[in-house]
Parts: C-alpha cells; sequence; structure tokens
C-alpha cells in the first residue's frame, strides 16, 4: 500500500513520505491523469444515477465496463509516465533497484 500512495500523491502533487531512497521527477502527464479521473468520477456519478432510477441492468452494466476501461486507460498512462519519470530519474540517481522493485509490487495488484 505504501508504493501506491507515494504514487498517487505525487500525482496529486504532495510529497512523498521521507524514505531513504526517494526519487524526485516530475510526472509529464499528471494533467492528463487528473483530467481523466475527473471525467470518470462524473462517470461513476451518472452510473448511479441509473441505478437509482432503476434503469436496465444491461444498459448499467454497459456503463461500468466503460468505467473500467477508462480506468485501464489512466493506470497505462501512469505506467508510461512511472517509466519516463521516476525509473529515468532513478537509474540516473543509482537507485534503480528500489524503484523497479516498487513498481513489481505496484504491478503485481494493478494487474
Amino acid at each position: 500500500m505504501y508504493v501506491l500512495s507515494v504514487y498517487r500523491k505525487a500525482y496529486l502533487g504532495e510529497s512523498p513520505p521521507p524514505r531513504g531512497d526517494t526519487v524526485t521527477s516530475v510526472h509529464k502527464r499528471r494533467k492528463e491523469v487528473l483530467d481523466r479521473l475527473s471525467r470518470i468520477e462524473g462517470h461513476v456519478h451518472g452510473v448511479r444515477k441509473m441505478v437509482e432510477e432503476e434503469r436496465g441492468c444491461p444498459d448499467v452494466l454497459l456503463q461500468i465496463m466503460a468505467i473500467r476501461t477508462a480506468l485501464n486507460k489512466v493506470g497505462r498512462i501512469v505506467l508510461e509516465d512511472h517509466v519516463e519519470t521516476c525509473l529515468t530519474s532513478a537509474v540516473k540517481q543509482g537507485k534503480a533497484e528500489r524503484y523497479i522493485s516498487d513498481l513489481t509490487e505496484a504491478l503485481s495488484h494493478f494487474i
């Protein structure tokens, strides 16, 4: 969970908790991720309204599938951005092993 909270905080612009092997980097696609998450949030609200209005199950399921697809896309963007920024910085600073370990742990939860 530590790893996931660090990445979440990084995308929200917060500093990660102190750790001996932190690597600082700028996430190139931060705004894109935040914009997509905002749209997904609105989509979830819409599905909730559909359920409250007792809309048909097939329609609700189709919208849930769309949300899952959108979340998977955000995950891919975060992963690509992580490789392009955090891992690149870690390699330059000689801290790649720790970041690869953290990424592997995060991916085990994601996949």
